[in-house]
């Protein structure tokens, strides 16, 4: 489906936080993931961040909103399903796996959004600032 304008954009952003969060908890809940469960709980308060940042730049940014059209941006490539069986029985090294494939998604989707909506300073800003927050999970979850 395609992201054709500004309240796209932002609702899909909204779902990759929300679907993120929902399987860091299931991960930091699991007792074989004990060693790396602070981390996923900081990935869960910085979604939560996240989500807060898009509905606020939505709510600041309406009347842009509608006048930016967004040619050539599908939520195709930035779909990405994880299995209960990912996350149910995980170990730490298939929760890094996991973490790590969430949040390479993100990253790549907010820089290509935050290149597609340029006509928007404001709006390009906090996209990016989030893809750099899931680029610095990356380096997090590198360093383990």
């Amino acid at each position: 489906m395609p992201l054709i304008n500004f309240g796209s954009i932002f609702n899909f952003a909204e779902t990759l936080e929300t679907d993120a969060e929902a399987v860091y908890n299931k991960l930091a809940a699991l007792d074989a993931c004990s060693s790396i469960r602070e981390m996923l709980e900081e990935f869960v308060r910085d979604c939560r961040k996240n989500v807060q940042t898009i509905q606020r730049t939505r709510r600041e940014n309406v009347t842009e909103m509608i006048l930016e059209p967004i040619k050539d941006f599908t939520r195709a490539p930035y779909q990405i399903v994880i299995e209960d069986s990912q996350t149910d029985t995980a170990d730490t090294a298939s929760a890094l796996l996991v973490a790590r494939k969430l949040e390479q998604n993100a990253e790549g989707y907010y820089m290509e959004a935050a290149q597609k909506i340029k006509a928007l300073p404001e709006v390009s800003r906090a996209l990016k600032t989030i893809g750099k927050k899931h680029t610095a999970h990356l380096r997090k979850l590198d360093a383990v």
